[in-house]
């Protein structure tokens, strides 16, 4: 008779059981398979003199190792030769790296790389296109030169430099010439460039401001006037707000007043276009509306500078235009709160211009600031401020979380500022009369328009844009013109040979 028992073992202890009966083989099987991957990678002496900022990135192979010609040790470089003197004076004859010069009896120091690449002679610049004719990095590392004071019939007094090892290619007559009047500019837009006070003659208005220094120019004397532009564009720089009478009838006037500073900035609008009421309008400044403080374009990449409406037919009741100065609001509100001001300057506002044809989009803060806060007189950095509410696209979602307090804090700020742009006294109305033009800063001035009655009459404006890089060339040729110096980030700059 036979008989069988059994033990019942839990499940858990067959588990171990089974990891204990073959942890070895595991372990095994885990060292062969990491053995090759630890014997094929080299020993960390082998990598002992290799550096990222020699070798690059990656560390070498064995092969590439041997392959590598020896560095030479750095005082064999010819970068590190120091055979000659460091810093030179003007008529000592000697060639070196720098250059002392006597500046209105201070000795300035000038490195002969920045002497030889500011080279103007017609070998260096073509005399017609302006046009550099060789490449900075075309200097030589080891480039040395001596300097002669002489006098130079063009440029007064000046330095002229000698080089001992000059940019391929060149001859060794190449001389290179800079008048003293040049080195002082460059001494002192360096100076003012590394953290001095920046030029700002922009002035803030409100209305009693605006209505006391307000300018009307004649448009005959604008489009032949050099001297009358220059006053048109000065006047534009400072307030941002210009209007010009007796203007042709004419559909074209409006290109002939924005062609006179330079090329018209065409948008998916057109060349120009025309702001009058018709039905079933994809802009709601084509309605008879009422139209808000705003900027135009906020949704390109590149807004308008300057924006031009030439009033062709003003025959309805209504109508009448308003204009605001962002820049003083925004002064203003920064005195009233550092806060609000900082959230403006960083919150994202996204505006959008999105129908069937046309998708454009674009995040940008309420308000842009240059990188140095030290702007005279005005002491604000404000650069450019965004304000088209109606043409503002949903805040991404995430602003709109439960856990994101920004938009709330957003729109207190944006609430006293939008009092501060719509306030009474900072408003300046006017109705324009047929053969009148508006040119106002699209990026500082907001416009906006009362309703009208379309079935009374008829409001004809026409319009155009300028942009940024075309108003300021126009102004510094003028300002180079007519005061002898011209303003380019902030820094005045003299006019010299």
């Amino acid at each position: 008779m036979s008989s069988t028992s059994s033990v019942r073992i839990p499940l858990r202890n067959l588990a171990s059981q089974y990891a204990r009966s073959h942890s070895t083989t595991t372990v095994q099987r885990r060292r062969l398979f990491c053995k090759p991957f630890w014997r094929s990678s080299p020993k960390l002496s082998e990598h002992a003199d290799w550096s990222p900022a020699i070798h690059g990135p990656f560390r070498p192979t064995t092969r590439q190792r041997q392959q590598q010609p020896e560095l030479r040790p750095p005082q064999e470089l010819d970068i590190f030769i120091e055979d000659l003197p460091s810093v030179a004076q003007v008529d000592e004859g000697a060639a070196a790296r720098s250059i002392s010069v006597n500046i209105d009896g201070d000795s300035k120091v000038f490195d002969t790389a920045f002497l030889r690449d500011s080279c103007t002679c017609t070998k260096c610049v073509d005399p017609h296109s302006k046009n550099k004719l060789f490449q900075t990095s075309d200097i030589p590392e080891s480039l040395e030169g001596s300097a002669t004071a002489i006098w130079d019939e063009e440029k007064g007094d000046a330095i002229e430099l000698e080089w001992s090892t000059d940019v391929k290619g060149y001859c060794p007559e190449h001389r290179t010439r800079h008048s003293i009047d040049w080195l002082r500019r460059a001494c002192s837009t360096e100076i003012e460039l590394r953290g001095g006070s920046r030029h700002d003659d922009r002035v803030f208005w409100d209305h009693d401001k605006i209505a006391e220094n307000n300018k009307w120019l004649d448009y005959n004397s604008y489009m032949t006037d050099d001297a009358t532009l220059f006053d048109a564009l000065t006047h534009l720089n400072r307030y941002g707000l210009l209007f010009i009478n007796n203007v042709p009838d004419s559909e074209e006037s409006v290109v002939s007043l924005a062609s006179r500073i330079g090329t018209l900035k065409d948008t998916f609008y057109g060349r120009t276009w025309d702001v009058r009421s018709k039905p079933k309008a994809e802009n709601i400044a084509y309605t008879p509306d009422y139209l808000g403080l705003h900027m135009d374009l906020l949704y390109t990449a590149n807004p308008p500078h300057l924006q031009f409406l030439h009033s062709l037919r003003s025959r309805t009741p209504g109508g009448e235009s308003f204009f605001s100065d962002a820049f003083a609001a925004a002064h203003q509100l920064r005195r009233q709160s550092e806060g609000y001001f900082r959230t403006l300057c960083t919150f994202p506002v996204t505006y959008h211009y999105h129908h069937p044809d046309q998708h454009y989009h674009m995040t940008r803060p309420v308000i842009e600031t240059f990188p140095s806060l030290r702007y005279e007189a005005t002491d604000c950095a404000i650069s450019r401020i965004n304000w088209s509410p109606p043409f503002q696209a949903p805040f991404e979602a995430r602003i709109g979380s439960e856990h994101s307090k920004s938009l709330r804090s957003f729109i207190t700020a944006s609430h006293a500022y939008e009092k501060l742009l719509s306030k009474e006294e900072n408003l300046f109305e006017y109705r324009l009369n047929e053969g009148e033009c508006v040119v106002f800063d699209n990026r500082r001035v907001l416009h906006a328009r009362r309703a009208f009655d379309a079935t009374k009459g008829e409001r004809w404006l026409k319009g155009a844009y300028v942009d940024n890089d075309v108003f300021f060339s126009k102004l510094r040729v003028l300002e180079e013109k007519f005061d002898g110096k011209w303003v380019a980030e902030g820094v005045v700059r003299h006019a010299v040979k």
